[in-house]
């Protein structure tokens, strides 16, 4: 009965945080150079698959429309013409049939080859490792004091180059924004790069697109695009330890939040708080969504997968803590507090 009560709970919340998507997420919708050619590659894949499989069908009509034809002839009957004429058609099927595989090979090759890291300057640049099911996002910078995590949500300037080094902590995982860049997989042990950009403003979806565990599906992030004056008066933010409570609520928030095993998780700058394991929760209320896209950020989003992770994200590696109704509400409230 108490394990029905706490789940309705959940759901109820979920009720009332839910929210309607506004991200972009389609490879054929770029919105990108990186992926303006990679769109490209797939019509110009389309198109010529298409095109052959039109002139298959076309041969084989001819065919059966030949044989229709030749049913009352003598089967054995040798005619030279034919023979040369179908070994023409074969041969330069044949030689188109290579043509093709060259234009499409190196078609791919020269679309790919604009994703890779080939230097140049003026770049920003991001540490992405994947986890079991998170993205943790560190901020890279030639000050040291300039560096700064983040979990889930990757901020850019449009217009500008972004180059993103990726790594695996535990299996193998799959980088994918699908209007911005093509699919790089993350590997244990061996950091890989991508380089893209966004040429307009706006919100874009990514996903992990290599099967890496129970919640794989829900392993999201997004990549918000804004202009370059916004970019920087937000990192100027994100380089600010937490906020201090504001009242009586959230500083019994932040009491209860070191007092439990959270902080043995998560870290949030300027408190005792310096757990690795977990998102970086400095500016956790922030961002658009937690627990990497399955719920949007609000107070009672940040209830439901505080009183029981299990419920929202099965499989999450996050404890469920127990937490009085008070302390609960205290906590949210600290969370919900953190821009």
């Amino acid at each position: 009965m108490h394990r029905f009560g706490r789940s309705a709970a959940v759901f109820f919340l979920l009720v009332l945080t839910s929210a309607n998507s506004t991200e972009w997420q389609s490879a054929i919708h770029p919105q990108g150079a990186q992926a303006h050619s990679l769109a490209n590659l797939f019509w110009l894949f389309t198109g010529v698959c298409a095109f052959v499989w039109l002139l298959v069908m076309v041969a084989l009509g001819l065919a059966l429309w030949r044989r229709q034809r030749g049913l009352a002839s003598d089967p054995f009957e040798h005619d030279p013409r034919f023979e040369r004429g179908a070994t023409f058609v074969i041969s330069t099927a044949g030689a188109a049939t290579v043509t093709v595989l060259i234009v499409l090979t190196t078609a791919s090759f020269l679309a790919t080859s604009g994703m890779s890291d080939n230097g140049g300057e003026d770049m920003l640049s991001i540490h992405v490792t994947g986890h079991q099911w998170w993205w943790e996002l560190r901020y890279e910078d030639t000050e040291p004091q300039r560096i700064f995590p983040s979990a889930n949500e990757i901020h850019i300037p449009v217009g500008r180059r972004v180059r993103v080094t990726l790594s695996a902590d535990d299996v193998i995982h799959s980088f994918w924004v699908p209007s911005l860049a093509g699919k790089q997989d993350l590997i244990p042990g061996r950091d890989k790069a991508l380089v893209f950009s966004a040429a307009r403003q706006g919100i874009y979806r990514g996903q992990c697109a290599e099967f890496c565990g129970l919640q794989h599906a829900h392993m999201a992030m997004l990549v918000v695009a804004e202009p370059p004056q916004a970019f920087e008066a937000w990192r100027e933010v994100q380089l600010k330890a937490a906020a201090q409570p504001s009242d009586t609520e959230q500083l019994r928030g932040r009491d209860v939040f070191l007092g439990k095993p959270c902080v043995a998780c998560h870290a949030i700058r300027g408190t005792a708080a310096g757990g690795k394991t977990g998102p970086d929760l400095t500016h956790v209320a922030g961002r658009h969504t937690i627990a990497a896209g399955r719920l949007p950020t609000s107070r009672g989003s940040i209830a439901a997968f505080v009183v029981d992770p299990q419920q929202i994200k099965p499989g999450v590696h996050m404890p469920r803590v127990d937490l009085s109704p008070d302390e609960l509400n205290a906590v949210s409230g600290y969370l919900a507090g953190l821009q």
